[in-house]
This record gives structure tokens, C-alpha cells and sequence, in this order.
């Protein structure tokens, strides 16, 4: 097993005990996740999961749709960036997979 990584998420719609209790249970349903900690006063899941069974960025999309199809909302934001300097489509090749290896990215 390799080191456990861990990421955070806002999580909007919990009202209770109950909501947070949810939010752990089905994040902890996701294969290679380890672990899954909610603070409700600062309405964030904190997770770890084990890389060498799901990439950071799978495990971000399976969290996402798990607490979403049991009621809660996980904001998802869009980001585009101008990026000077590139000469060829390998430049733009090796960005997106630099992009798509950082955790929480769910595209590039």
C-alpha cells in the first residue's frame, strides 16, 4: 500500500447530525477510500484514499456522485488558463496530464 492521500471538498445542504453521518458513510463507499471525516460548521468532507488502487482524480468524481445521489451538493467550479510559450501539441499534451495528476482537478 502507498502513502494515503487525502482531499477536501465543500459540501452544502447538511442540516444535521443525520446529513453528516450520510456524507461520511456513502464517501467511505468509494473503492480505495480509507477514511472520510465531515466538519459540519465548516460544511467540508475531508477524505483519504489509497493511490495505488484509485487516481486522485477518479476518486474526486466517485465522491462527488456518491454524496450528490444521496442528497447534497458538492460546487464544482470551471477554470480556463491562457498559457504562453507552447510551440507544438506535445506542450499541450504534457500540461493536461500535469493538470489531470493534481488532486481535485476532474478534467483538463
Amino acid at each position: 500500500m502507498s502513502e494515503e492521500k487525502q482531499i477536501t471538498l465543500p459540501v452544502l445542504g447538511m442540516t444535521c447530525a443525520n446529513c453528516v453521518a450520510s456524507v461520511e458513510r456513502n464517501s467511505k463507499k468509494v473503492e480505495g477510500v480509507t477514511n472520510a471525516t465531515v466538519n459540519f460548521a465548516n460544511e467540508k468532507v475531508t477524505f483519504s484514499y489509497d493511490p495505488s488502487v484509485i487516481k486522485g482524480q477518479d476518486v474526486t468524481t466517485a465522491v462527488i456522485e456518491k454524496v450528490k445521489r444521496a442528497g447534497y451538493e458538492i460546487p464544482t467550479a470551471e477554470l480556463d488558463l491562457s498559457l504562453l510559450g507552447m510551440t507544438c501539441a506535445n506542450c499541450a499534451t504534457n500540461i493536461e496530464r500535469a493538470l489531470n495528476k493534481v488532486d481535485g482537478v476532474l478534467s483538463a
